[in-house]
């Protein structure tokens, strides 16, 4: 099946010199034609909806996620060098790992035509993981509990809290730079923190995979689902609303953020460093239980809209497994061209019942969490069947979850042919 064409990715914000002198093209004058006719003015482009953060964004990718050495102010620059040995010697250790070492398991395990829109739920801050497998997507949609971030902080913060913020950073994003994952405790505490977690664990992957950011958007979804930019004027108006503007925690146990509600959904626009095609990454924070999205169905109506995608899924509690998130689950059913997970993605019940097939890599002898193994046995001893019927497929490296004797695993599930 030919992969569908991607969603369309908004073009990146012309650059405009000020200091340059208006010419013909850029004039309100009329152009005159060499014989002398007045020709009317070409139309100026429309201005791009929402507020551009992108300044911030790449601030925050030298800063924070160390992706580069432009010049920073002074008084930050033994902050900053401390913190990006730190990092730069894990992303270095995870590039050799996964977008090096992993590169040819990769392009022989996902097919060419495979879409390029990646949808990935219970993702986190997690966009490293996306850009290993699928370094050509040209869109990617991450969702979880936690809310992008407040970028405006990293224009503000004096060298002793940015020193305070990068340190709890370098915890907050547990193991994004050694395996791709992270643990609840450590995205919900990141919520607190000065910096913008997410945002920094996004430019992280970007760095770590040799993109770089272009420009940064934040946005609300509307009751159909479509994207609605947020004007500065907005964005002012929700963080005036004091309490009532402030950023709501998505699940009842997560820490509730310090930042506003503009700034839950962030796009960021990238590309691969000295290419020119812009992709796009967007996070949404959202809350997948069944509960949430009927009350809030607008996620799903904007999934829905991207036709058949690519989905990746793992490191995610096992919450596929359980009857209380069936709508994201049907949703991942009814819209999978292609399919890469861990034992946390769709139980083998489900997947035989949608008219899918699954195929296993590595080894698998019982869920890594223990709750899950006794709450989920049956999906569990589905899933031991599994691979004691498939024929072994070696898998050189951890990919999200071990399984309960530390054993990598994979499952890639797709539409029976």
């Amino acid at each position: 099946m030919p992969a569908p064409a991607p969603s369309p990715v908004p073009p990146a914000p012309a650059a405009v010199d000020a200091a340059a002198e208006p010419t013909a093209a850029t004039s309100d004058a009329p152009a005159v034609a060499p014989g002398g006719a007045a020709q009317p003015a070409a139309p100026a482009a429309a201005p791009e909806p929402g507020a551009s953060f992108a300044a911030e964004a790449k601030r925050l990718f030298r800063i924070a996620a160390c992706g580069n050495d432009s010049e920073i102010d002074p008084e930050l620059a033994t902050i900053v060098a401390a913190h990006c040995k730190t990092i730069r010697k894990r992303m270095a250790e995870f590039r050799a790992r996964y977008f090096e070492g992993g590169r040819a398991f990769f392009d022989a395990l996902v097919p060419d035509d495979a879409p390029r829109t990646v949808v990935y739920p219970f993702g986190g801050g997690d966009l490293i993981s996306a850009l290993v497998a699928f370094p050509d997507a040209t869109e990617i949609t991450t969702i979880s509990l936690e809310l992008a971030g407040d970028p405006r902080r990293i224009n503000e913060l004096p060298p002793k809290h940015l020193a305070a913020s990068l340190g709890a950073l370098r915890v907050e994003i547990g193991g994004l730079l050694a395996v791709g994952s992270n643990t609840s405790e450590n995205l919900s505490a990141s919520q607190k923190n000065d910096l913008p977690a997410q945002v920094s664990s996004f430019l992280m992957g970007l760095a770590a995979g040799g993109y770089e950011p272009v420009d940064m958007r934040f946005f609300r979804l509307g009751p159909d689902g479509a994207i609605q930019y947020l004007e500065q004027p907005e964005i002012d108006a929700i963080e005036a609303a004091g309490r009532k503007g402030k950023a709501k925690s998505r699940k009842g146990d997560w820490s509730s953020p310090n930042f506003s509600e503009a700034f839950a959904n962030v796009e960021i626009r990238y590309r691969k460093v000295g290419d020119e095609q812009i992709r796009v990454h967007r996070h949404l924070g959202w809350n997948l239980a069944d509960k949430y999205l009927t009350d809030h169905p607008e996620l799903l109506r904007h999934l829905e809209a991207k036709g058949k995608v690519t989905i990746l899924t793992k490191g995610a509690s096992y919450l596929l497994w359980r009857g209380d998130f069936s709508k994201i689950r049907d949703y991942m059913l009814g819209h999978l061209a292609w399919m890469l997970s861990d034992s946390t993605g769709i139980p083998p019940v489900h997947a035989r019942k949608a008219g899918m097939v699954q195929e296993t890599y590595g080894r698998y002898d019982g869920a890594f969490l223990e709750g899950a193994e006794s709450s989920g046995k049956r999906h569990s001893d589905d899933f031991r069947a599994l691979w004691q019927k498939n024929k072994y497929r070696k898998l050189p490296f951890r990919f999200g979850y071990v399984d309960a004797v530390g054993q990598p695993h994979l499952v890639v599930t797709r539409p029976a042919k």
